[in-house]
């Protein structure tokens, strides 16, 4: 077998890959050899299946297996040899295509290989981690929010007419054609108007009802109601008004502390601060790792594979033209061109893209079994109901397990560069790190 080079510039390589017809018919040989005792067939005992009818039965399959087996070994020994990792699948394309049993196999490769990452001085990185402190007074808006979802109601004055935001108590009997129908009674039922609780227009026909009102509401089922014998059906509730309540915001106190599980309101401002500030790490680290991929993507340089770096722009540009066109669902549009921006931006992710995936492996950074399986569980918790075809289709499908695990490793390896950088806290106010975040999104 012999492996020519063809191409050398800069990342891009090629060669050109001659599999003898003499090492293909050994291949082959050996194969059938090696499958002989166990191959049955009518008219001859298990093993004893002449060579020739072998060859004649099986050859063209197995010649084809070992084409690509002694490709795949003529690859594989070379990458090796070299050290090259292809940036993306190399392409492979046979050049003698009349090519005829007897004929040596003559076959083109080109890659792309990753680049050498050159090493970084870490401890050169100066980096200000923003601090914030839960103040009084964040404490005290977190705990006025929770007070407005605590909410009560009281009973308006009376005679008093029932508006948007009212709960009103009341009895009712639904009918269509005139007869009453299974589901459509109910007494002493508390509904907020303008929740949205009940079918479009019921809300609406109790604005303005007081306590003691009898009233028939007409409103139509939808077309798309789950129930079908109501689907788009015209009826009439009665229904008899008991009380009108106006809402009333919770008092902030222990009895408010324990409706949110905490035993008193100390209790629940605590848990409060510690949320908060738990929030504002969170923030802060999403500024300092920002400020740290600004600080390698100046610090380190080399040289890009065009393949990675085109179809990272493409599919940058991909994404923001359906962002801009989020009625188009499928792919039926106009061919969309990558912006100089977009590559721009595309160089940046890919050079920083290797540049971690090179630090954490030299750094031995791994994603270990229990943080995967929490990680699966984070997200199972967004499909409730779900939960088992969920963990059925992680577990088969290694690209999302792969999506899943990449942001994890960046993480592991933020923290490990930050270990070793010069980050200084600075304890800032809550305006200031939110101006921080939201130039984030601005970049």
């Amino acid at each position: 077998m012999q492996v020519t080079e063809t191409l050398n510039e800069g990342l891009k390589r090629g060669y050109a890959i001659t599999v003898t017809a003499a090492e293909l018919e050994a291949k082959v040989t050996e194969k059938l050899t090696e499958a002989q005792p166990e191959v049955e067939m009518k008219g001859f005992r298990k093993g004893k299946v002449p060579m020739a009818l072998l060859r004649k039965q099986f050859g063209q399959r197995v010649m084809g297996e070992a084409m690509q087996e002694s490709i795949d070994s003529a690859m594989s020994e070379h990458m090796e040899s070299t050290g090259d990792r292809p940036a993306t699948q190399p392409e492979m394309k046979m050049t003698n295509e009349d090519w005829k049993e007897g004929d040596d196999v003559n076959v083109e490769v080109s890659y792309e290989k990753l680049p050498e990452v050159p090493e970084t001085d870490f401890s050169k990185i100066k980096l200000e981690r923003m601090v914030v402190k839960a103040d009084d007074a964040s404490v005290q808006e977190a705990l006025e929010n929770l007070a407005k979802t605590a909410q009560n109601f009281e009973d308006r004055k009376k005679g008093s007419k029932a508006k948007d935001g009212d709960q009103v108590v009341f009895d009712f009997l639904g009918k269509v054609d005139g007869e009453a129908f299974e589901g459509g009674a109910a007494e002493d039922h508390a509904l907020v108007l303008g929740s949205g609780q009940f079918i479009p227009g019921f809300e609406e026909g109790l604005i303005g009802v007081k306590a003691g009102d009898e009233k028939d509401v007409e409103v139509t089922f939808p077309e798309q109601y789950n129930a079908e014998h109501l689907a788009g059906k015209a009826a009439v509730f009665e229904c008899k008004i008991k009380a009108v309540k106006a809402p009333k915001d919770a008092e902030i106190d222990d009895e408010m502390a324990k409706q949110f599980g905490a035993e008193d309101l100390e209790a629940l401002k605590a848990q409060i601060t510690e949320r908060l500030e738990a929030e504002y790490t969170g923030a802060s680290r999403a500024v300092t790792k920002r400020a740290l991929l600004d600080e390698l993507d100046k610090l380190v340089d080399f040289e890009l594979p065009e393949t990675l770096t085109t179809a990272e722009a493409n599919q940058i540009a991909h994404q923001l033209w359906h962002e801009e066109n989020p009625d188009v669902q499928g792919h039926d549009h106009p061919e969309i061109e990558a912006t100089d921006e977009h590559k721009k931006l595309a160089a940046r992710r890919v050079k920083l893209g290797l540049l971690l995936a090179e630090i954490g492996q030299k750094a031995d950074v791994k994603v270990s079994d229990a943080e995967m399986t929490q990680a699966v569980m984070n997200q199972a918790r967004q499909y409730p109901g779900q939960e088992k075809e969920f963990f059925e289709f992680v577990q088969q499908n290694a690209q999302f397990r792969q999506q899943l695990q990449a942001p994890m490793f960046e993480d592991k390896v933020v923290d490990h560069i930050f270990e070793q950088a010069k980050v200084t806290d600075k304890e800032v106010s809550k305006d200031d790190l939110q101006k921080a975040v939201e130039a984030l999104d601005d970049e």
